[in-house]
């Protein structure tokens, strides 16, 4: 048995992106981020949607199209449609910020 709280990375200076399944049409990952924010210019975006869970900290995302930023807490969820291009502005550097994260490809 695993805990998505717990772990053993003792260096989190870099995001840590933790696949906990993998498939054909979809994977699973857990996401640790301490402070960590997408580069200033660069945008985000892939071909799978991602319904993301963000299970403790806070962080906030940005949308390019619309320039809309979403505050997320602890319980928040918010489904990325595939080829939206995002960007993580904020992450917590206080606590970490645990995501989950499911990938899938649509009308597979």
């Amino acid at each position: 048995m695993k805990s998505l709280f717990k772990h053993d990375f003792a260096d989190l200076s870099n995001e840590i992106f933790d696949k906990i399944i993998e498939k054909e049409n979809f994977f699973v990952e857990r996401i640790i981020s301490n402070g960590q924010f997408t580069p200033q210019g660069e945008w985000l975006s892939q071909e799978r949607a991602e319904l993301v869970f963000l299970l403790k900290g806070q962080a906030k995302l940005r949308f390019k199209e619309n320039g809309e930023i979403i505050e997320m807490t602890q319980g928040d969820y918010l489904l990325i449609a595939p080829n939206v291009e995002h960007r993580v502005e904020f992450t917590s550097n206080t606590e970490e910020t645990i995501w989950l994260a499911i990938h899938y490809k649509e009308n597979a």
